[in-house]
């Protein structure tokens, strides 16, 4: 009996040894968005296949070493608040992984790559590691994709295929149309893009990890000096100027400090005369691009011995983070790459002024970070001040993770349909997150109806996606934890009561405002389109009172009278003595009309308009 059980334990590490594998989901890229569209797509019954070039899961998050969380703090969307979570639960609570000032949420890569396999380990997820992908191409409605490992060639066969790679590398291999740099203003309708197109890409980073050894006796640790050394790259590191969004540098000791780690280690990811470095990739062959991230690497190597020597740091040493010979990261922390041309395409103004189209109506992933952009490596960069181009937080509409053209293949990181501007916000660590977990959602429910990924209810997917906790609109002041969340959520996604945005220093918001209390005229206006019978209502800007839901709802179901609100009053535990004539609040409106009328039964298009 112990030896059928250990066969059945490993067989599914011997999975890909059996010839040709199939799943209903092959993703390939086990970074931020790979990992958790397979994590999502796998509890939602799906079998899913990760192909993994590392030996770690995580890629910018773990792998690349980018371990200081940007933004979505206040929103611990799905399956990014249950990996902080995990987080908290390890450290021993917020405060202590809030150890830099550069973000509330510091760890260490290897425990984060520690907590996302823990939370990867499902019967229903395979995960080939060390793989390389050779080939994509299509037999019949199924996806092959072969690839490499320890010069064996396998292939696994699926039905849907998730682009989860770092640069968007299967986008031009099944056929897809992408972007790639620098957007032209006329294709975008954006004021701050340029008068013309290029292939600029921003600057990359090769991170390091240090570890404050204090004293030590040997030289472990210490890098050796590289070729090209110039001391001056890296000479206005500790000194920077106050600006509108960026605080002053003073010293080299609030440098490092930027991303100091638990377990007095530091994340070595600095903009300002550090370690990023351009690559002008999309120009180059592979040996080219292999040989400048040797030279990123370098560079990186150039910085630390710059800290270890020219600034007397002996004491910080490289830690032994990662699985490599030389303990730098596994990847570089690429911060752009291509963009697939999808359903929809995420652009600024739909950021700045949301109401004012119906794409936030299709939200499955929320954002708050500003739009960021490095490029101080490149001179050839067009200058544009992306950091004050102030927006909200936002919603990213299902549309940016569906191709155009191409079936039953879904994109899951930074290669998603946003403009190049845009993807400034969108990169960010909890957004890609947030961004897998609803491709995995949206590949899950196809699979499970037997469609094409185009054709899933975007409904469906967001209902998904807030019984996992996630967020589609970015309430600020509504949590998962809210026994009203879901109900404002959807609210708020219809349209019905309109969240109120402000750009706000390093995390945008968008708040619900749950007990400020509702017009008559705000609320006729948001139910409207949706309800064309209420039109001949009279509505005044007194509060909304139950007296008032019945006559206006009346005429939309007869059914709905004073005793059925009173009743769902009751039913969802609204923490207040029901009175017919007591003015209401949004959050009781949200909840009684989300209850009374199912606003999710009007199906939208990729557009946000009624279909």
């Amino acid at each position: 009996m112990k030896k059928i059980i250990c066969i059945l334990i490993f067989l599914p590490f011997l999975w890909p040894a059996q010839g040709q594998n199939e799943v209903d989901i092959v993703i390939v890229g086990g970074g931020a968005g790979g990992t958790s569209a397979a994590i999502q797509a796998a509890r939602m019954g799906a079998s899913v296949q990760i192909i993994e070039k590392t030996t770690w899961l995580g890629g910018m998050l773990t792998s690349a070493g980018v371990s200081a969380i940007d933004g979505n703090h206040k929103m611990p969307s799905g399956i990014w608040g249950e990996f902080r979570q995990k987080l908290y639960d390890y450290y021993g609570g917020s405060k202590a992984v809030a150890t830099g000032w550069v973000s509330h949420t510091l760890f260490e890569p290897s425990v984060g790559k520690s907590i996302l396999t823990e939370m990867a380990n499902h019967p229903n997820l395979n995960i080939v590691y060390e793989a390389h992908f050779d080939k994509v191409e299509k037999e019949g409605n199924k996806w092959i994709v072969r690839y490499k490992k320890r010069d064996k060639t396998y292939s696994t066969k699926a039905s849907i295929l998730i682009d989860a790679t770092e640069t968007g590398e299967l986008l031009p291999l099944v056929g897809a149309d992408f972007r790639l740099g620098m957007d032209p203003k006329q294709d975008t309708g954006e004021k701050e893009a340029p008068e013309n197109s290029n292939s600029i890409v921003q600057d990359l980073t090769y991170v390091a990890i240090l570890k404050d050894v204090e004293t030590a006796k040997n030289r472990k640790g210490l890098v050796k000096k590289p070729k090209n050394y110039d001391p001056e790259e890296y000479a206005c590191a500790c000194k920077r100027e106050q600006g509108e969004m960026f605080g002053s540098v003073a010293d080299c000791d609030q440098m490092l400090n930027y991303g100091k780690l638990p377990n007095k280690k530091y994340m070595i990811n600095w903009p300002n005369c550090g370690n990023d470095f351009f690559v002008n990739w999309p120009e180059m062959t592979k040996k080219e691009q292999e040989e400048a991230l040797k030279m990123a690497k370098s560079f990186t190597q150039g910085f630390v011995y710059y800290i270890q020597n020219e600034l007397g740091y002996k004491n910080l040493r490289l830690a032994d983070e990662f699985p490599t010979k030389d303990n730098f990261p596994m990847i570089a922390y690429h911060r752009e790459g291509r963009r697939a041309k999808g359903k929809t395409f995420l652009v600024v103004d739909h950021l700045e002024s949301p109401y004012d189209f119906n794409l936030y109506k299709t939200g499955v992933a929320v954002g708050d970070y500003p739009i960021d952009h490095h490029h101080d490596k490149n001179p050839e960069t067009p200058e544009i001040e992306f950091i004050n181009i102030k927006v909200p937080s936002y919603s990213i509409p299902m549309g940016s993770l569906v191709p155009e053209k191409v079936d039953n293949f879904l994109v899951s990181d930074k290669n998603i349909s946003v403009s190049n501007i845009v993807n400034g916000t969108t990169r960010l660590q909890p957004v890609v997150l947030g961004i897998g977990q609803a491709s995995g959602t949206i590949a899950a429910i196809a699979i499970k109806e037997q469609k094409n990924t185009s054709e899933v209810s975007i409904r469906k997917v967001q209902q998904a996606l807030l019984e996992s906790k996630a967020y589609i609109m970015p309430f600020v002041d509504v949590t998962p934890d809210d026994k009203a969340f879901e109900a404002i959520q959807r609210v708020g996604a219809s349209g019905i009561l309109k969240g109120y945005g402000i750009p706000y220093k390093w995390a945008n918001e968008t708040w619900f405002y749950p007990k400020r209390i509702v017009s008559e005229y705000e609320l006729k206006n948001g139910l409207l389109p949706l309800y064309p019978e209420i039109k001949s209502i009279h509505a005044s800007g007194n509060g909304v009172t139950p007296i008032f839901l019945k006559d206006m709802l009346g005429r939309i179901d007869k059914q709905i009278t004073l005793d059925a609100i009173k009743q769902i009053w009751s039913s969802k535990g609204i923490e207040a003595t029901f009175s017919p004539s007591a003015q209401l609040d949004r959050q009781k409106v949200g909840v009684l009309i989300d209850s009374l009328l199912n606003p999710f039964t009007f199906e939208v298009d990729f557009s946000g308009n009624l279909k």
